[in-house]
């Protein structure tokens, strides 16, 4: 039987869709983290504006209150990278996606450190326990690993201690506002808990797809970070419901996901550097076109923050404060029509306010 299929209007409208950006949602935050299977954090302040451009009355306080309160919390996940989640997901995901960092721990870096014939085992365990007494930079792990290990390179062992490491980074890093160094402890002592034991990677896979979907299994693996995963795909088979994009690749769903007309209007949309939004395809053409990705993938791994003009990415964004005024800067990739133009000025006020609300003005400069 032949695939109904999709075309790239209505791919872009059930990813905005699933991932709130056709309309915002009234929901708590730590919800629609868990909707969203987490966020990009590469840096700290990306997710906040992620929530706001999300989330119906989003106050940014609401966000710092869940980090301090350990309910929400950074480390390292999908892709290596690290992400805002739940302390739920971080006990669930994190057992999984442990395979990419044992992979780095084979290659590159780890390789020569294996080269070398050096147990990792004592290397991690010590870098626990230190780590576990109180949160620390990593500049105070390289001494403490580099005097048990004088003939090792300090900087190598502390990058394979954080690979082997379940690490939370830990506030004030990650709160709007904040500033200091980076500390991390394990997510035991953290959670005062350990992570959950064989989480179900099925589980994760169908959250992939209800945050993200309809998808190829490269779209998950590149997401993800992750390899093989056409077995677990295989495995959930008659629960899931599948279509073809455009150019006859097979995409997965779940069968009661929403898919809304490609014809739904999409409001304009600020998104945040490192998000999601376009890091989570390994065919991004539902939001982004390869030439406007050129523009936003920097060679340096910088994700730029983008403008959404009918549901695709039309230009970048940046926020800039001097002299107690707050100013948002739009460079558009092209002319967009009066309305667009004018929504686009009145929403990046609207989030120069929410992040800078003690600024003495705000002003959208394209």
């Amino acid at each position: 039987m032949t695939n109904e299929v999709l075309g790239r209007r209505a791919l872009n409208r059930a990813l905005l869709e699933r991932q709130m950006l056709l309309r915002r949602h009234r929901l708590p935050a730590l919800e629609a983290i868990e909707r969203l299977v987490g966020m990009q954090s590469q840096a700290p302040n990306p997710p906040y504006v992620g929530l706001w451009s999300r989330l119906d009355g989003f106050d940014f306080g609401e966000l710092a209150g869940l980090m301090r309160e350990r309910r929400a919390l950074r480390m390292v996940l999908m892709r290596g990278t690290l992400h805002l989640v739940s302390a739920r997901d971080a006990l669930a995901l994190r057992p999984l996606t442990q395979a990419v960092l044992d992979r780095y721990l084979k290659t590159g870096r780890g390789g020569a450190l294996n080269g070398t014939g050096l147990d990792l085992a004592p290397v991690r365990e010590a870098a626990r326990r230190f780590l576990e007494e109180e949160p620390r930079t990593d500049k105070e792990l390289r001494a403490h690993l580099g005097e048990r290990w004088p003939e090792m390179d300090a900087e190598l062992l502390a990058w394979a201690a954080r690979c082997a490491l379940p690490l939370v980074q830990v506030p004030p890093r990650g709160i709007w506002g904040a500033s200091g160094a980076a500390r991390h402890t394990t997510l035991e002592s953290w959670l005062g808990r350990p992570a959950d034991d064989d989480p179900p990677i099925e589980r994760m896979v169908l959250r992939y797809l209800a945050a993200f979907g309809p998808a190829t299994v490269a779209d998950v693996q590149q997401w993800s970070g992750l390899t093989r995963l056409g077995e677990v795909v295989e495995r959930l088979g008659s629960g899931l419901t599948t279509f073809a994009d455009e150019n006859g690749r097979v995409l997965y769903d779940l069968p009661e996901a929403p898919r809304p007309d490609p014809a739904t209007p999409a409001p304009v949309r600020y998104v945040p550097e490192f998000d999601n939004l376009t890091l989570s395809h390994a065919d991004r053409a539902r939001v982004i076109s390869e030439e406007h990705r050129k523009r936003v993938f920097t060679v340096n791994g910088i994700i730029r923050a983008t403008v959404l003009v009918d549901g695709f990415v039309h230009g970048t964004w940046k926020m800039e404060t001097g002299r107690g005024a707050a100013t948002l800067r739009v460079d558009l990739f092209a002319p967009v029509s009066e309305a667009d133009r004018a929504a686009l000025a009145d929403e990046g006020r609207r989030l120069l306010a929410a992040a800078h609300p003690r600024a003495t003005s705000h002003e959208v400069v394209f």
